[in-house]
């Protein structure tokens, strides 16, 4: 039987994420309680990473670790697929060798070709158009702090981004209304966009777009490879801070979510991020949880 890939949030069905979601919030309360829980015992996590990394690497590795198993960190300046060996015959011989392998990466289209060659779970633990794993994480930290993220109206302020691809796709598979504020220029992906139908629209004004919102959230303006463009996107970006005006536009009780690492001043006020509606490092920490029950689920034995 062919391995399981979690590329994007589209892999799984809908009832299975929610089951993920559920899984992950039993998870962090038996590490909370210091339970011990072992079910990939002497198994073995790959972890490429292209780019750089604090949360993801952070979050898998000691994951692993607490299931009883074994990370191992690859970087391109420490394999040969840095001195150009195929991504075909790398992920050939890798999944030989471990249970599971965490891509992160730049072209989505190189995390594709490395699942199609592996015999083993290959996930996307970030690429140029998706951060599934984030938003894992995100629903997770919105249904423990105010329920099921089902019918609610989430705001997503910023750039057209990987991370608003994957709001995106979780706005189809969770059944939320998403709306997205981004200037003229940095819009999603038109495909990823049109295939959500009704279920995400772009609103230009971010204040409109925030109206009556139970989740405002964005990310960064210049994401890894567009630093050259900074000075550009503060330009364009400019009326797209998530401040207190924005947050007063929302429900009186919404959340505000940023998947990190951010930038006081630019993409969110202090006031915001530091503020008693942000659930940050709630949503951080879910990295490990959500994680950790997608690793059960494509790794554990049957």
């Amino acid at each position: 039987m062919s391995a399981r890939h979690f590329l994007t949030l589209l892999d799984f069905s809908s009832s299975e994420l929610e089951q993920l979601i559920a899984r992950a919030s039993e998870l962090r309360q038996m590490q909370h309680r210091g339970e011990i829980y072992e079910p990939l015992k002497n198994q073995v996590l790959a972890m490429v990473f292209e780019k750089s990394s604090t949360r993801t690497r952070i979050s898998f590795e000691a994951g692993m670790a607490q299931f009883g198993g074994h990370a191992i960190f690859l970087s391109p300046q420490g394999t040969q697929i840095g001195r150009g060996e195929p991504i075909e015959d790398t992920a050939r011989v890798m999944s030989r060798m471990v249970d599971g392998i965490m891509v992160r990466t730049f072209e989505h289209s190189k995390l594709e070709t490395f699942a199609a060659h592996s015999q083993v779970p290959v996930i996307n633990a970030l690429t140029d158009d998706y951060h599934p794993c984030q938003l894992l994480a995100d629903v997770q930290a919105f249904s423990e702090a105010r329920g099921s993220i089902q019918g609610a109206t989430v705001t997503w302020i910023g750039d057209g981004n990987n991370m608003c691809h994957s709001y995106i796709n979780a706005a189809r598979q969770f059944g939320f209304q998403l709306n997205i504020a981004c200037p003229e220029g940095y819009e999603p992906k038109a495909d990823i966009l049109e295939a959500a139908g009704d279920a995400a629209r772009i609103v230009r004004d971010p204040v409109e777009a925030a109206r009556d919102a139970q989740l405002v959230t964005t990310d960064v303006w210049a994401s890894m490879g567009q630093e050259e463009e900074q000075k550009l996107r503060e330009q364009a970006f400019a009326r797209y801070q998530v401040d207190d005006r924005v947050m007063q536009a929302a429900d009186n009780d919404a959340l505000f979510m940023h998947c990190l690492p951010a930038h006081r001043g630019e993409e969110v006020s202090a006031s915001v991020i530091d503020g008693p509606q942000s659930i940050v490092w709630d949503q951080a920490e879910n990295r490990l949880h959500a994680q950790k029950a997608l690793l059960e689920t494509l790794m554990a034995p049957r």
